[in-house]
């Protein structure tokens, strides 16, 4: 074996087809693109969702809701969440640089915090939001919820 004689495994390399190079190649004529119509010419490109002249889907069906592009999202932590990470880490204060250093959080999102869970340790715990419940846990527990 050398380099003069190497050749490719068979059937691993397809030659590629030489489309409209005369009527001997037998592509010539139309170029296997058959005859007539959009699809046959340079250029052609079909809009997105044309489906060949029928009503399109999106046409056919009607508008329905809106999206609300003033809602605020948050991201919700649990009382349980908060309680692991206070015996974990031994804290007093929770903001959101120890939720976000914990990885539960990341830099951009609002946090609110729910009242899933227990929470024994008296912690002061300052986020975006509270619900109404966590707000009750957090100080019967002896802690506090700073609204940021």
């Amino acid at each position: 074996m050398e380099l003069n004689n190497l050749k490719p495994a068979a059937g691993s390399v397809k030659i590629r087809k030489r489309v409209g190079r005369g009527s001997g190649s037998g592509l010539g004529g139309t170029s296997t693109r058959g005859h007539k119509g959009a699809k046959s010419r340079s250029g052609y490109s079909k809009k997105i969702g044309f489906e060949g002249g029928q009503m399109p889907m999106q046409r056919r069906l009607p508008k329905s809701g809106f999206k609300n592009f003033n809602r605020v999202e948050y991201k919700a932590i649990n009382l349980s969440v908060l309680q692991a990470l206070a015996t974990e880490k031994k804290l007093t204060k929770i903001g959101i640089e120890d939720l976000i250093a914990a990885g539960f959080i990341s830099n951009k999102q609002l946090v609110k915090v729910l009242a899933k869970g227990e929470l024994t340790a008296k912690i002061e715990v300052s986020a975006n939001a509270f619900s109404k419940a966590a707000v009750e846990a957090i100080e019967k527990a002896g802690g506090s919820a700073v609204t940021l």
